[in-house]
């Protein structure tokens, strides 16, 4: 898969796992997050948390689940970027926030979604 191809993919999935949470009540606040630490695919609300979402999608499971690709090393540089996030924008340091991943793989003709909230926490 060309680097153009692996972009467009993921796109779409951000996308659909945008409409997925919308559809359970969070909020978007953002997509695609950048600074020197790294990138947030979504920022979400969720009642008073702010949320940071990691979208992995995996056509094939050969290699682990896509849940499993958020490994510590990825946590790590999501919760970095996270903090630099939560420094420009006050307000939102000042609720509680949680790391979800969103997980998807295909299923005959559509997609699975894996919602884990909460993933991994702050150490």
């Amino acid at each position: 898969m060309t680097r153009n191809n692996k972009q467009k993919t993921g796109q779409a999935a951000e996308a659909k796992a945008c409409d997925h949470l919308q559809k359970h009540g969070l909020q978007l606040i953002e997509c695609n997050y950048h600074c020197r630490q790294g990138e947030i695919d979504l920022i979400m609300r969720h009642g008073n948390y702010t949320v940071f979402v990691e979208v992995r999608y995996r056509s094939n499971s050969g290699f682990g689940s896509a849940a499993e690709s958020v490994d510590y090393r990825k946590q790590k540089k999501i919760i970095s970027t996270a903090s630099h996030y939560l420094q420009q924008h006050h307000k939102l340091a000042q609720q509680p926030a949680r790391f979800d991943v969103v997980s998807m793989t295909p299923q005959g003709s559509d997609i699975n979604i894996d919602w884990i909230q909460d993933a991994f926490q702050v150490t």
